[in-house]
């Protein structure tokens, strides 16, 4: 994630720091909220409250043993990683111009990290994978240097950081399968729409650097990343290294990815109203099904309670219709006459 300073207030502030950073970050360290610490080795310094240190320095550890970015040169420029010990004092070491959806920031013109710390909400995601996406960008930065595109910035450092869970998002993307998939303009214009549009703009973004490494499975992005330094243009790169237009590029990345998660997503959206459906009408079935069997019963009780009357009155009929016996005295008077 990365902002870009707006305004005189900001460019004011952006030269502060950067005048500071000039003398190194051994003394710029020492900026920001009062009380923190500061944890230095190689190339990076790192600053946090003393509740933070077991962060900082899993941070810093982390930062030493994988300082290399594939497909670019090593880098070499010094960083200040800020651990904020709050969510104020995130949003006061940012400035008023980042999303306020962001966990970390990466300022390549001032060479800073600002992270959340270990009092950030679950929304802040694994620390290490954070900072790992925001030293891609610097890394890029380095090499690269002027302006990217930030679609594809996001998509490099989400690909480094090995966030391959972004692409579940387009598995319930519905809008792929309807509305097709965004031209690079209007995916660089999603980012700075809400955190659900911005969620799925992470997304795409990630695939369409994959789609770009997938196009030279031997050397990745390694000669476009070196025509892209020499002329300045990521459309001239894309040409020399993968011999398409990026109008060509574009299109192929539009029907790969509505192919393969337009489907996805029609099929989950489905499950989801098959789901409600069930939910909603097995209550009924059963209610239905518990009243037709009480009725039923009330049915059969009845039909037996009928039978046995029946049965009682031709019983009782039968034994009406049969006569008598004669007792002794008038079977003896019978026979003396």
């Amino acid at each position: 994630m990365r902002r870009r300073p707006g305004g005189r207030r900001g460019w004011a502030r952006a030269a502060a720091l950067i005048g500071s950073l000039w003398l190194g970050p051994g003394l710029a360290a020492g900026q920001g909220p009062p009380g923190l610490e500061r944890y230095e080795a190689g190339r990076f310094v790192v600053t946090a409250a003393p509740h933070d240190e077991t962060l900082a320095r899993a941070l810093l550890r982390d930062a030493m043993r994988r300082d290399s970015f594939p497909w670019l040169p090593r880098p070499r420029a010094r960083l200040l990683i800020q651990v904020a010990p709050d969510r104020d004092a995130f949003a006061a070491l940012i400035g008023p111009f980042a999303p306020e959806y962001g966990s970390a920031i990466a300022i390549p013109a001032e060479r800073r990290i600002v992270m959340q710390g270990s009092r950030a909400g679950s929304d802040a995601g694994n620390p290490l994978q954070v900072l790992r996406h925001e030293l891609a960008h610097m890394a890029l930065a380095e090499f690269l240097g002027g302006s990217r595109p930030r679609w594809f910035d996001e998509g490099y450092a989400s690909f480094v950081a090995g966030e391959w869970g972004r692409e579940e998002v387009l598995t319930t993307n519905v809008s792929l399968l309807w509305r097709g998939v965004p031209t690079f303009d209007e995916l660089e214009q999603s980012f700075g729409g809400g955190a659900g549009q911005a969620t799925a703009a992470y997304a795409l973004a990630h695939r369409a650097v994959a789609e770009l490494v997938s196009l030279d499975r031997e050397r990745g992005l390694t000669l476009f990343f070196r025509y892209w330094r020499d002329n300045g243009s990521m459309a001239t790169a894309i040409r020399r290294a993968f011999n398409l237009t990026e109008g060509e590029f574009e299109t192929r990345w539009q029907q790969r990815t509505r192919r393969r998660y337009g489907a996805l997503s029609l099929f989950a959206d489905l499950t989801v109203a098959v789901t409600v459906l069930v939910v909603l009408l097995v209550p009924l079935y059963l209610s239905r099904r518990r009243r037709n069997r009480e009725r039923l019963a009330k049915m059969a009780a009845a039909e037996e309670r009928a039978e046995r009357a029946e049965r009682e009155s031709a019983i009782e009929a039968l034994l009406k219709s049969v006569a008598p016996p004669q007792g002794p005295d008038e079977a003896q008077r019978g026979t003396n006459s």
